[in-house]
C-alpha cells in the first residue's frame, strides 16, 4: 500500500501538476508524510466545500444551511431535534439555534415544541425548502461528479475506505476531539 501511494504522489509530481507541495509554495518539504497526508485532506476539503459555498450560495443559503436542509429532509416528515441536527452537521455548528432561525425567517425550515417535553423542539424543512434543493440537486450532483475528478469507481471506493479509516481512529478516541464532529460511532446515521 505504501508503494502505490508513493506511486501516486510521483504520478502527481511527474505530469508537472507538482504536487501539494508545489500548490502551497511550500519551499521545505513536510516534516513527515503523515503530516503531508493531513494537510492534503485540509487543502482538499477546503477545495471542494468553496465549490460547493458557491454552487448553493446562488439560492441565497449558506453551505451550513444547505447541509441543515438536507438533514432535515432526509427525516421527512417525523422530524429531528435540534441537536440531533446538530451532531450529523457535516461542520460542527455551536450556533446551530441562530442557524435555525434564519432558516425559520427564510420560510426553509419550522420549529415546533414536543407536547409531552416542552423543552424538546423539532424541526422540520418547509415545501420552500424542498424547492431550494430541488433547485440545486442537479448542480450539486455535478459539484460531486467534478469533487472526484478523473478517479475511478474503484480509486472512489478506496478513498471512502481510506477516509473512513482516518475518522474512525478519531472516533475510537485516537485525538482530542469533539464527539460532535464524528457522529455517533461507527455507525453514525447519515446525513440524508
Amino acid at each position: 500500500m505504501a508503494a502505490g501511494v508513493e506511486r501516486a504522489r510521483d504520478a502527481v509530481t511527474d505530469d508537472g501538476a507538482g504536487g501539494l507541495q508545489a500548490e502551497l509554495v511550500q519551499r521545505r518539504p513536510f516534516h513527515s508524510v503523515k503530516a503531508e497526508v493531513a494537510v492534503s485532506i485540509l487543502r482538499t476539503a477546503a477545495l471542494i466545500e468553496r465549490h460547493f459555498a458557491q454552487v448553493v450560495a446562488r439560492t441565497g443559503v449558506t453551505i451550513q444551511q444547505y447541509n441543515v436542509l438536507r438533514i432535515l429532509r432526509g427525516a421527512g416528515e417525523e422530524g429531528l431535534p435540534t441537536l440531533v441536527i446538530r451532531d450529523r452537521m457535516i461542520h460542527a455548528a455551536p450556533g446551530i439555534t441562530r442557524l435555525l432561525d434564519k432558516l425559520e425567517k427564510a420560510g426553509l425550515a419550522r420549529r415546533e415544541r414536543c407536547s409531552p417535553d416542552r423543552r424538546q423542539v423539532l424541526c422540520y424543512i418547509t415545501q420552500n425548502g424542498l424547492t431550494v434543493l430541488e433547485r440545486l440537486d442537479e448542480e450539486m450532483r455535478h459539484a460531486d461528479d467534478m469533487a472526484v475528478g478523473d478517479l475511478s469507481d474503484a480509486e472512489q471506493h478506496e478513498l471512502i475506505r481510506l477516509l473512513e479509516r482516518v475518522r474512525s481512529g478519531h472516533r475510537r478516541g485516537g485525538a482530542p476531539i469533539d464527539r460532535a464532529l464524528v457522529g455517533r460511532g461507527p455507525a453514525a446515521t447519515p446525513t440524508e
